[in-house]
């Protein structure tokens, strides 16, 4: 006989005590009970009694009640030993689809996926998103409706919408303010235009934020701080602390890229696209490796030529992506020291010139953190590479949309 599944408890779930099922309200704890079956796992109802401390009639009515709004469904039975076989009861991530898109400076991903963040479909295409908001937004709205054609749902059944962007975004208005790189779209209500399209909840990200929502979720839950560092045309950090992704008091938090480093063999410090003199993108970034290799008298003329030059050996491209790594590894190890996460993933175009990229990182942060902070510090390339993005979208909303209180009014509305 198999051994029984490990449950988690209602104390695990939810570490700081909030949202436990002593509430007055008739529906109370219903949301605490789903959030067990989103874990992942299939449980009969005494399993749910076992974690949550309920009652048996207790949560017989909230089964009952997430069975009725098709939350959850029934997922086979157990062998029994004797007596009657129990049923086991899973999430129902079928119930509905989220829509999310995953905008970067020259490219776009765009995918529909299950309630649990698994890619049903996905799209691709090359956008400038110097194009301006409403061009490149409109492609996004394209592109969703091609996907639910695919995939045989409708607007209906879309229950949450995620769109990423690679500048700097404030989340409570889903609006970007002063991009470096987007031009034309400081403010732009991104929420508002599809909410009036899609009656579902709608959330604004910065790029790299999704990005280390999605590893954190899929590859490293067992910890609960982790840096993401994506390195592409530009340099973006996301944090997670304490299992949630960290915007800081205006979501500026993990600007890395634009903090400045002076190097000691530069007598002249490069000036950065922001405007300002010596941010590490503008020693690190995918347009300053272009910028140096040219200077240098190689003919690259994208961010992918310049890692190609790199990975078949040209001196002088390693010589330069060296050096980047260098320059990022000082940047890190200041974050390191600061923040003591316990995992950092890099991804991005750049993270494929692992070799020449990564010994300066760990050069550096080795050196200058201290070894309390790096004892235990895995420094990992992503292994999501451009699914990170969308499944970060689809978990964050999808956790959106089932937070406890988010699950009391379904309950109401299915009743």
């Amino acid at each position: 006989m198999s051994a029984a599944p490990q449950v988690p408890t209602a104390s695990q779930l939810h570490p700081d005590g909030a949202g436990t099922a002593a509430s007055g309200s008739v529906n109370s704890g219903v949301g605490e009970v789903l959030a067990l079956f989103r874990s992942g796992r299939a449980l009969t109802r005494s399993e749910v009694m076992t974690s949550t401390g309920l009652s048996r009639t207790t949560v017989n009515q909230r089964l009952d009640q997430l069975l009725q709004a098709r939350l959850i469904a029934p997922a086979g039975e157990d062998s029994p030993t004797r007596g009657r076989p129990a049923t086991r009861f899973a999430f129902n991530a079928g119930r509905g689809v989220l829509l999310v898109a995953d905008l970067g400076a020259t490219g776009m991903r765009a995918a529909v996926c299950d309630l649990n963040g698994v890619i049903a479909s996905e799209r691709q295409q090359r956008i400038d998103i110097t194009t301006g908001p409403d061009a490149i937004l409109t492609l996004v709205e394209q592109e969703f409706t091609a996907l639910l054609a695919e995939t045989g749902n409708s607007a209906l059944e879309v229950h949450g919408i995620g769109l990423s962007v690679p500048g700097p975004v404030d989340f409570a208005r889903g609006a970007v303010v002063n991009p470096p790189i987007m031009t034309g779209w400081d403010g732009y209500d991104i929420r508002g235009r599809f909410a009036a399209v899609y009656d579902c909840p709608v959330q604004v990200e910065k790029d790299v934020n999704a990005m280390a929502f999605g590893e954190y979720r899929r590859n490293y839950a067992t910890v609960s701080h982790l840096l993401m560092l994506k390195l592409g045309t530009g340099i973006g950090a996301g944090v997670v602390m304490g299992g949630q992704i960290y915007r800081g008091a205006d979501g500026a938090a993990g600007d890395i890229g634009h903090s400045q480093l002076s190097q000691p063999d530069d007598e002249d410090q490069p000036l950065c696209r922001c405007g300002n003199i010596g941010c590490v993108e503008a020693y690190v970034g995918g347009w300053a490796l272009m910028r140096d290799l040219q200077a240098a008298g190689r003919d690259v003329s994208s961010v992918d030529a310049a890692i190609e030059l790199a990975l078949s050996g040209d001196p002088v491209a390693v010589q330069i992506t060296r050096r980047a790594g260098r320059v990022l590894g000082a940047a890190i190890a200041g974050a390191v020291s600061l923040f003591n996460p316990r995992v950092i993933v890099i991804g991005g175009q750049l993270a494929r010139v692992e070799g020449q990229l990564f010994a300066g990182i760990r050069e550096m942060v080795y050196r200058r953190s201290l070894p309390l902070a790096t004892t235990r510090l895995q420094i990992v390339r992503s292994s999501l590479d451009n699914n990170a993005g969308p499944i970060g979208l689809a978990l964050s909303v999808a956790d959106a949309i089932f937070a406890p209180d988010a699950v009391e009014r379904l309950i109401i509305d299915a009743a």
